[in-house]
């Protein structure tokens, strides 16, 4: 898959984004299936990552000493970050002890990365704020590629098809939800806005 980027139109207007629910459905299905079935759930992120994609993932304590990482205010952290050149993809080891479900978004998150804008060898930063927003907060903008990897990262974890089945199976538990699917009480939240059809 190439990676994507909206282009002006001749009357200068930006062109719609790429369908990112479309691509990562494509992705999902391309996953040889020895890795996922297109079922079982939660989505095995950190094989795909790996068996299907060939990016070792690794936890990391500072994420700050990663080659070329930007400097940081004192209350800014980074989450993960994609190293194409090395085929790595580094996330944060203590947000990942604290948050499992955190950890799964990062490592689909900078899969949105690798996917969408890698055009050439530079690193992939990622704040703590741009995976997850504080919702103690007001949330800072995020550029259309932080906000295209997030949503390419939820299409992943969370395939419409399999989360419509399981919101219906589970009669509309949360709390369940969450445990399935391994996600965030926040990113599910979200997840179920842009899938589940209001009445």
């Amino acid at each position: 898959m190439s990676p994507v980027s909206p282009h002006p139109t001749p009357s200068g207007e930006p062109a719609p984004g790429p369908d990112i629910e479309a691509l990562a459905a494509a992705f999902l299905a391309s996953v040889p299936g020895y890795i996922w079935d297109g079922q079982s759930l939660p989505v095995p992120i950190e094989d795909i990552a790996d068996s299907h994609l060939g990016l070792l993932v690794r936890d990391v304590e500072d994420l700050r000493l990663a080659p070329g990482a930007p400097r940081l205010d004192t209350d800014q952290a980074l989450s993960g970050l994609l190293l194409p050149d090395r085929g790595e993809i580094w996330v944060n080891a203590e947000e990942g002890r604290l948050w499992p479900p955190r950890r799964r978004f990062t490592i689909a998150h900078e899969i949105g990365h690798w996917q969408l804008h890698r055009t050439g060898h530079g690193s992939v930063f990622c704040r703590s704020t741009a995976i997850e927003p504080d919702p103690t907060s007001a949330p800072a903008p995020l550029t259309p590629a932080e906000e295209q990897a997030n949503a390419f990262a939820a299409a992943l974890l969370m395939p419409p098809q399999l989360l419509q089945r399981q919101y219906e199976a589970t009669g509309r538990d949360f709390a369940r939800l969450c445990r399935t699917f391994g996600s965030s009480g926040a990113a599910m939240g979200r997840r179920l806005h842009t899938v589940i059809p209001r009445s």
